[in-house]
């Protein structure tokens, strides 16, 4: 054998023998192996490090603002409304005193509005309350109540029967669904108490509603529902 192919057979070796050996493929090629360069391996080195450190001074500067406005309370956000002066401001425009009803801290307001009523032709001064147990009751007043919206503010509920508060007896109207409501016909305006709260809480905030009610002038009734009366549903033709 010349030295020529003695040359040549060393550049590639045989088949013959281990193809599983280092430094080769499954193909009997050398493997590849990637090499990056060391600036280059700085380089990456060095963009990571600056990654890591802008993103800890984001933190640091971020964490003060973040300690300094803890998060709210569990009782969550409550609006600032004035019952007693939203409803000194619809007194001229109802024709009577619209009930606002000391209840202190306990039950908290979360609107006060006069409605004019052009949909149904009866004008309310409406007001709700956020009751202590987190429960609703909303008040209804009106002096020109009849027994279709009253029909329709109790929820279209039957009348179960009366509940004492203030001492006066409200008429209750109870659903099946956990919603009542009490009624009251006193001093020529119409009160109707509704929500999802229980009948003591129902009891302290209607209290507190006829404690105003006496405070206040009595209005002359322009048309109501005297308490006892069948409220009936609305009348519908025969066909």
């Amino acid at each position: 054998m010349s030295e020529t192919q003695d040359k040549a057979t060393a550049a590639f070796p045989s088949d013959h023998g281990d193809t599983g050996a280092a430094g080769t493929d499954d193909a009997g090629q050398p493997a590849f192996k990637p090499v990056i360069a060391a600036k280059a391996a700085k380089r990456a080195n060095a963009s990571v490090i600056g990654m890591l450190i802008a993103l800890l001074l984001c933190v640091v500067a971020f964490l003060p603002i973040v300690l300094m406005n803890p998060a709210p309370k569990s009782s969550g956000y409550r609006p600032n409304v004035n019952v007693a002066a939203s409803a000194a401001n619809a007194k001229d425009v109802a024709g009577f005193t619209p009930v606002a009803p000391d209840t202190g801290d306990t039950f908290s307001p979360n609107y006060a509005r006069w409605v004019s009523g052009t949909g149904d032709g009866v004008p309310t001064w409406e007001v709700g309350y956020l009751t202590p147990k987190q429960a609703f009751i909303g008040i209804v007043q009106t002096r020109k109540a009849n027994p279709t919206w009253i029909f329709q503010q109790t929820g279209s509920a039957p009348v179960t029967g009366t509940r004492n508060a203030g001492g006066h007896d409200w008429e209750l109207h109870d659903t099946a669904k956990g919603n009542r409501s009490l009624v009251l016909n006193y001093r020529g305006t119409t009160i109707i108490l509704s929500g999802s709260a229980g009948l003591d809480e129902f009891s302290t905030l209607a209290t507190a509603v006829v404690k105003a009610l006496d405070r206040a002038p009595a209005a002359s009734p322009d048309a109501s529902t005297k308490l006892g009366e069948t409220v009936s549903r609305p009348a519908t033709s025969t066909p």
